[in-house]
Formats: C-alpha cells, structure tokens, sequence
C-alpha cells in the first residue's frame, strides 16, 4: 500500500477528523505498517500501551480473559482504531487483540501522536473539547444507571 492510501485510511478514522491532508502525510509517514497472518496476535490483554493500531485492511478480534474463559468483545475491520486511550496517555491493553483473518495494521506511537498535538495546537484544542464532551456524556450515563446498582 502507498502512502497516499494510508492517508486515505487514516482520514476515515473518527478521531483524526478534521485533519488536514499535510497532517495526514505526517501520520502516515511517521505510522508503522505491520502485515499479520490470521492468527497472529495484535497485543495481549494487560501488556503495555504505546501505540493505537488502524486497521488498514483484514479484521481483527478483541476478546478479554476473565478467568479460563475468553468473551468476544468485537471483530473489527477497515478504519477501526484500536487503542485509542494509548495514544493519549500510559495504559494497559484491556484485551488481547489477535487477525482474524489476514490484515494490515498502521501502527502509530504515543510519541508520533504527541509530536501532531504539538505541531497542531488547533488540532490538540479540538481533539481536547472533543473528548470533553464524550467524557461529558459517558459521566452522565453512568450517573443515569446509579440508581439501578444502589440498593
């Protein structure tokens, strides 16, 4: 794939909206393309995060481990960013992530994600009142579902 599809790729991503095409480029320059055969794992639950993966093409599956059961928790494909919190801040995997089927990745660092908020200030600003909002609504519902768990 070339770097213009990799741009095209990235531009489909929710939270990179709003970036402009040279921003894009820098991105995807700067992102790491990872080719992983079905079965193959993507991260595993706990590790480390230092990176969010875009799915570029193929499909991967989320499943978290809770004792010896696996419960699915997603297959996702196309355009999907897996590890977004990881690109923000120090985190571990909540799940393990392994190709479904054959697929490539765009691997992109915390610290290539951190040198576009610097670059950008326009673009940190927006991406901060963004997550704003969302932190916003997910408090709101919680709240909404206090009363159902009180006893």
């Amino acid at each position: 794939m070339s770097l213009e599809s990799d741009i095209a790729i990235l531009r489909n991503v929710p939270l990179f909206e709003g970036l402009a095409s040279d921003q894009l480029r820098l991105l995807a320059f700067g992102a790491e393309r990872r080719r992983l055969a079905a079965g193959e794992i993507v991260f595993r639950q706990d590790a480390q995060a230092d990176a969010g993966f875009v799915v570029a093409s193929g499909t991967v599956a989320l499943a978290r481990q809770g004792g010896n059961q696996q419960k699915l928790v997603g297959v996702y494909g196309p355009g999907t960013l897996l590890g977004e919190l990881a690109l923000i801040t120090a985190t571990t995997r909540p799940a393990n992530a392994k190709a479904e089927t054959d697929c490539e990745l765009l691997r992109i660092t915390r610290s290539l994600f951190r040198r576009m908020l610097e670059e950008y200030p326009e673009y940190a600003a927006g991406l901060h009142e963004r997550l704003k909002i969302q932190f916003a609504e997910m408090t709101r519902q919680i709240l909404a579902l206090e009363e159902r768990f009180s006893g």
